[in-house]
């Protein structure tokens, strides 16, 4: 990640810690210690005035925040419920690795998580075009062939053949992998290569992590993060094929 863009990824950070803390530690004034004549404000008691921590850096209805969160958070918006609760979950349990998340989920109920999840798979706000790769056409050819065809000699099976051929997820577990950001994309694949992330045994991703070098994990963020998105494209209802690997986190 560039210098300007961990400045950029700090900045949001530190803005959404500061939103949650505000959320969870402040309270409104007694009425005793109102200033005279003045009507206590009312906060209204919905779902998303409750998360509005989350949507600090996940905005599902902004059509530019949410597409990376500039640099780096995902776009979540009209992502599986499945697969939504299962990360929430995964933060809260220590299977994936972001204090921030962590801090966040670490005393919310299971109801509460599929809540969460619920109101984020139901968003379908429309989608930023990507900006023009800077990578070269041998790279981007190669996240390709990676993406749509997969590595047999590898033994690396193609994104699509999991994530649906028009890269939109399957429902209930598995997300698209269309408008994310491509250090977003970087950071995760390493941290499965790491072990960093991990997910329900047999944990799928990490054993396909494992199989692919820095360089194929850079071709495939980068030609990910250029491909668009089409304004119709919902998770799947089943997978169109048998999985090509077991995964816990998947049905």
């Amino acid at each position: 990640m560039t210098t300007s863009r961990l400045r950029s990824f700090v900045s949001h950070a530190s803005a959404a810690l500061a939103i949650a803390a505000a959320m969870l530690f402040s309270s409104p004034l007694p009425a005793s210690a109102q200033p005279p004549g003045q009507v206590p404000a009312r906060i209204p008691d919905t779902l998303e005035q409750r998360i509005a921590a989350c949507i600090a850096c996940h905005a599902p209805k902004d059509t530019a925040g949410a597409s990376a969160g500039g640099v780096y958070f995902p776009r979540i918006a009209g992502k599986p419920a499945g697969y939504l609760h299962n990360q929430l979950l995964n933060f809260r349990e220590g299977r994936r690795q972001y204090p921030l998340m962590t801090w966040m989920v670490n005393h919310l109920s299971d109801p509460y998580l599929h809540e969460i999840a619920e109101y984020f798979a139901s968003q379908h706000p429309p989608v930023p075009v990507p900006p023009p790769p800077r990578e070269a056409e041998a790279v981007l050819a190669r996240g390709e062939q990676l993406v749509r065809r997969g590595d047999q000699a590898l033994k690396v099976p193609a994104c699509a053949a999991c994530h649906g051929e028009r890269l939109g997820g399957i429902a209930p577990g598995i997300p698209g992998l269309l408008n994310l950001p491509r250090d977003y994309v970087n950071a995760q694949l390493g941290a499965w290569r790491n072990r960093v992330r991990r997910a329900r045994a047999p944990d799928c991703m990490a054993t396909v992590a494992a199989r692919l070098s820095p360089g194929d994990v850079a071709a495939i963020s980068a030609w990910l993060a250029a491909q668009p998105t089409p304004p119709d494209l919902r998770p799947l209802d089943r997978p169109a094929h048998p999985l090509p690997l077991d995964c816990g986190s998947a049905p």
